[in-house]
């Protein structure tokens, strides 16, 4: 047998380095012109929101929906407003949106993150709003692949993380330390400030939640320790933060638990046969 032998010399080539900057110059203009042309508070933040939203749901597969949101579990507990919800966009059958604001079920979310103009003196506060989505209930159901029917599986883990224009601080000890001292259903995952760079955070243990049931999803988080944060480079801090969420949605969340749809039925004296 002969090997097929490829002549490389008269291929055609892309510069992915000027690709990626490329990237890195368009969502960096985008956040610039929210930051400096607008003066009003509430009016920036929604702005800088907004064009977080906007970049991420261009670049995300079809599969993820991005929104504003308020996430909801079947016994009706709310998290506060999260800025950024990424959540499923096949499995999850019912989004509620009443008067504006988008009710997702927490089965439904992939992960949550804060937005703010400066990482200085709102990590503490991105911890709480984190905790708000992964303390809510989720009850996973069984599932059909391929023709067989499954159990329902482990909950999956809920990314939390915060992005920002700017860093006041320009130290990665301090940032560190506060990281550091969020335990818990609080720790953040990853984030992304926009004038410094991305990172990133490895735990210990680091591994999948194998058993089935909220409370081995809890139990998860309250044994999971700091361990490292790793920045990258200012030059590529949305190209290296992109690439760490898709890894992290993709390879290390996949899809998520089937949700129990009579779980939310029972609250209006409803339910719907589980046998076909």
């Amino acid at each position: 047998m002969f090997g097929l032998k490829i002549n490389y010399i008269n291929m055609s080539k892309v510069d992915l380095k000027q690709l990626f900057n490329g990237l890195q110059k368009q969502m960096s203009a985008q956040l610039n012109t929210s930051r400096e042309f607008i003066n009003h508070p509430g009016s920036k933040g929604d702005a800088l929101e907004n064009a977080w939203i906007e970049w991420l749901r261009k670049y995300l597969p079809n599969r993820y929906c991005v929104d504003k949101a308020i996430v909801i579990d079947h016994e009706g507990n709310t998290s506060q407003q999260m800025d950024i919800v990424i959540y499923d966009n096949w499995f999850t059958p019912f989004i509620f949106n009443q008067n504006g604001f988008y009710y997702i079920p927490a089965e439904g979310v992939y992960a949550v993150f804060e937005v703010k103009p400066d990482i200085q003196g709102n990590i503490a506060y991105a911890g709480e709003k984190i905790e708000s989505v992964r303390l809510l209930k989720r009850e996973a159901a069984s599932f059909i692949n391929g023709g067989n029917i499954y159990p329902p599986r482990s909950l999956t883990k809920i990314i939390g993380g915060i992005l920002c224009s700017t860093n006041s601080v320009k130290n990665d000890t301090t940032i560190e330390k506060h990281m550091k001292a969020l335990e818990n259903l609080k720790s953040i995952d990853l984030g992304c400030i926009a004038d410094y760079g991305s990172f990133y955070i490895d735990y210990n243990p680091n591994k999948e939640i194998t058993d089935v049931g909220q409370d081995a999803y809890l139990d998860f988080y309250s044994k999971r320790k700091f361990n490292k944060i790793k920045f990258s480079n200012t030059d590529h801090s949305f190209v290296t933060f992109f690439m760490q969420l898709t890894r992290y949605l993709q390879q290390a969340i996949g899809t998520i638990p089937a949700i129990n749809l009579n779980a939310y039925l029972s609250n209006i004296g409803e339910e719907v046969d589980e046998q076909i």
